[in-house]
């Protein structure tokens, strides 16, 4: 019988100290590739990156190529929408989408994002995950989360859409939905006791609500002034899930910090969000996923298959527009509307609808740091960040698809996932 030896390590984490070597690094400001290079890990942290110069190296990557661990700006781990979503909120318990939240979150990590935003949960079960993952119980990338997304009612998340009368409670704030400037503050507030990082408006109708209008907008401005100061008053940003122009508007003069899908922005969107320096999270593989699902008879309830045939296939073309004119992109992928684990299609497709390789990376790392509020410690492989990194067997500026297979996988100075021999 064999024994199994434990072996206890008296020592602190910061006296950890790993040597990688990295056949090339994708340098995240510039958007270039520096070759043989040398990163330092000591603890959660990045210590030195510099030239290969024969230094004693402990894992040697020399064939391969090193990015920042990747950035996912919108996801929903809490869900994935299948034929049978719209009777699972009739049939699953808080547990069960804790259990599912939990399968989800490793194949995020393992798919090599190790930070998201969850846009929008149930049950505050992200919230819960978060600190599981940080509490090391359990594997997922680094979460900062909305909990309940905010709505309006009848609006897209609202949760009562789609059940009878007498099914659910009324809502209310605690439910994410609000009437007025009053109930506006209270949500906020809610959801600064709820334990979110940051607050997740739908200012327009949704493709996968079952509501009419899939852009109509659905925030009043007064409303919207209400939720931005509590939202200021308790350090909160504000991200606005918008499909239609007239609620865009609303929200970026406002002061949201990002738009979620931006499906029919036009020159005056475009304007207004340069000049509020307000991102765009286009999440192409959504809409790609919503169109191809739309066609399937009866994967959707008529009414979201009619929202999701025609909004789909508009995302695209609106990311060219903005990006082409200078609005400032990060990488999300609405994740849970397709799968998970899936969101490292997201690049190819920023490629394909009209960005450089490089240009989609810096989406997934540096730009996606700064729209979180985070540039000082995230989306670089650089001294004092902490050290989350990926590693992947081709050069991604020449093959953006790789990013698809990501081979080794280190969040917080600690291998997650290893596809690699580590000699």
């Amino acid at each position: 019988m064999k024994k199994i030896i434990l072996i206890s390590l008296f020592c602190s984490q910061s006296a950890w100290s790993l040597n990688i070597k990295c056949g090339g690094l994708f340098e995240a400001k510039t958007g270039n590739i520096l070759n043989e290079q040398v990163v330092t890990i000591e603890g959660n942290k990045f210590v030195a990156v510099e030239p290969f110069k024969n230094q004693a190296i402990d894992h040697d990557f020399s064939e391969q190529f090193c990015l920042p661990g990747l950035m996912d700006m919108h996801t929903h781990l809490t869900f994935e929408i299948n034929p049978n979503s719209y009777l699972e909120k009739y049939e699953l318990n808080p547990a069960d989408v804790a259990y599912n939240a939990a399968l989800f979150a490793q194949r995020t990590l393992d798919a090599g994002f190790t930070t998201v935003r969850d846009l929008g949960d149930s049950y505050n079960v992200s919230v819960s995950l978060k600190k599981a993952i940080k509490q090391g119980k359990i594997p997922g990338p680094r979460i900062f989360t909305t909990a309940k997304s905010l709505a309006t009612t009848g609006g897209h998340a609202d949760p009562s859409n789609g059940y009878r009368d007498g099914l659910f409670p009324h809502t209310t704030p605690d439910h994410g939905v609000i009437n007025g400037p009053s109930d506006a503050i209270k949500a906020v507030r809610k959801r600064y006791q709820d334990g979110a990082d940051l607050i997740k408006i739908t200012a327009t109708g949704g493709v996968l609500s079952q509501a009419a209008s899939g852009d109509n907008a659905q925030f009043n401005q007064e409303e919207l002034k209400a939720l931005m100061a509590t939202a200021k008053d308790y350090g909160f940003k504000v991200a606005a899930h918008a499909h239609g122009k007239g609620g865009m508007k609303r929200a970026i003069e406002a002061g949201v910090a990002s738009i979620e899908h931006g499906t029919y922005l036009d020159d005056e969107i475009i304007k207004l969000m340069k000049k509020h320096g307000t991102y765009l999270v286009p999440t192409l593989i959504a809409g790609d996923w919503v169109s191809e699902k739309s066609k399937i008879e009866g994967f959707f309830p008529p009414v979201v298959a009619q929202k999701a045939a025609t909004i789909g296939p508009v995302i695209a073309g609106s990311f060219n527009k903005a990006f082409k004119a200078g609005v400032k992109i990060a990488l999300g992928t609405d994740s849970g509307v397709s799968e998970h684990g899936r969101n490292g299609e997201e690049f190819g497709l920023m490629v394909k609808y009209g960005m450089t390789p490089a240009e989609a990376l810096q989406a997934g790392t540096i730009h996606a740091a700064d729209l979180l509020g985070q540039s000082e410690q995230l989306g670089q492989i650089k001294s004092g960040f902490l050290a989350d990194m990926v590693v992947v067997d081709e050069n991604p500026l020449e093959n953006i698809s790789i990013m698809k297979q990501v081979k080794v996988v280190i969040k917080d100075g600690q291998i997650e996932k290893n596809q690699l021999s580590m000699n």
